[in-house]
């Protein structure tokens, strides 16, 4: 294998050391020296300063949970190319020793060139990222005090959500209010519900009798007053990004944006800007992005017949549902012309869209076919 870089650094990270292997070629020979650091911030910086001592153009680390993160932020200041690689990638390289720990096998990877560098977003862009994430588990977490509410009053034998599609719209929390309350009568109950509602006034009185007790009503007080703690916090998760993304307008208007295909893929129909900011989208280092495979409009590289296994990836759970609608518009909902109207909206808009593999080289040209294969 020819080695395209002769002194190189892997680092194996870990909760409370870092493992870091540098390589260099001394007289046509391989060296290799191993040394352990702490992942304190001394530690970080004396690691940083023994990198810098031997001289690395090139450092390679797996991305380790969190753990990766503040070793990046310290280390991104140094000197040298910083690589944070896919696990999965550095596990499919073939031809690994078992006598190489992990340091010294990424130090090989790196030098040899062999290590594909994942897209690490600058600041701004990660904490958009991380307070979109956080919102994305709170609206989980709503739902599932929803679903507690639902199965607290199956119990009581009290069929409300058969009656009413939203038990969190105004009818269902004046009657779930009314019930923590005390009230237990079927017909002051059914006087709370709206007059629009679909259901009878029979139907309504029906699904209200059961047998509510002060145990129910106490289940149903806390997981209301979680779900509306809840609301709360995403509200102001919601002002947080709405004053960072204030913040890239202005830099915009400015002509100081860094991100501006962030900015660009708001403006996409369908897109929205939980999509657009924790999908791969952006620019660094002249990469294309791959924003396609991350919202899984294009056939997989993997499967055999797309059209008979259902053909579309799965793509990030992030871009399908987000802070603005869902990421799939209404007017894209066909798979071709979803496609189509994504990739050729964005190039009408002077940002290329980029698809590695099989059927999603078509989208550069701006549409799919899932039926057709390249061989």
């Amino acid at each position: 294998m020819d080695v395209l870089h002769e002194r190189v650094a892997g680092l194996d990270v870990h909760q409370k050391t870092i493992v870091a292997c540098v390589r260099r070629i001394e007289d046509g020979k391989v060296v290799r020296e191993c040394r352990t650091f702490e992942t304190t911030t001394a530690g970080l910086l004396t690691l940083l300063a023994w990198l810098r001592e031997c001289r690395c153009t090139h450092v390679g680390m797996e991305a380790t949970g969190v753990y990766w993160k503040p070793v990046w932020n310290i280390l991104s200041d140094g000197d040298f190319e910083l690589i944070v690689a896919n696990a999965a990638h550095i596990k499919n390289v073939p031809g690994r020793k078992t006598d190489l720990n992990d340091a010294m096998w990424i130090a090989d990877l790196v030098a040899c060139g062999l290590i594909r560098a994942s897209f690490v977003p600058d600041e701004p862009l990660q904490q958009l990222r991380s307070l979109m994430r956080t919102r994305k588990q709170f609206s989980r977490e709503q739902t599932r005090h929803v679903q507690r509410i639902q199965k607290t009053l199956e119990e009581a034998n009290i069929k409300l959500s058969t009656v009413i599609s939203d038990l969190m719209g105004a009818s269902g929390r004046r009657i779930l209010q009314a019930m923590i309350a005390g009230v237990r009568h079927p017909g002051q109950l059914v006087q709370l519900a709206d007059r629009r509602i679909k259901a009878s006034r029979t139907e309504l009185y029906e699904a209200l009798h059961g047998r509510l007790t002060e145990h129910h009503g106490f289940l149903l007080r806390v997981h209301l007053e979680q779900y509306d703690w809840l609301a709360a916090t995403i509200a102001q998760i919601d002002r947080q990004v709405e004053a960072a993304l204030t913040r890239l307008d202005h830099e915009a208007a400015a002509g100081r944006v860094t991100n501006r295909d962030l900015i660009l893929l708001c403006t996409i129909p369908g897109v929205s800007t939980l999509a657009a900011i924790t999908g791969r989208c952006g620019s660094a280092g002249g990469q294309r992005w791959k924003f396609c495979s991350r919202i899984a409009p294009a056939p997989t590289s993997t499967r055999a017949c797309p059209r008979e296994s259902g053909g579309h990836g799965r793509g990030l759970r992030a871009t399908h549902s987000g802070r603005h609608d869902q990421t799939r518009g209404a007017d894209l909902q066909d798979d071709h012309q979803r496609t189509a109207g994504v990739v050729g909206m964005a190039r009408r808009r002077g940002l290329h869209l980029h698809c590695d593999g099989g059927d999603r080289g078509l989208l550069e040209a701006g549409v799919a076919y899932p039926e057709r294969r390249r061989f």
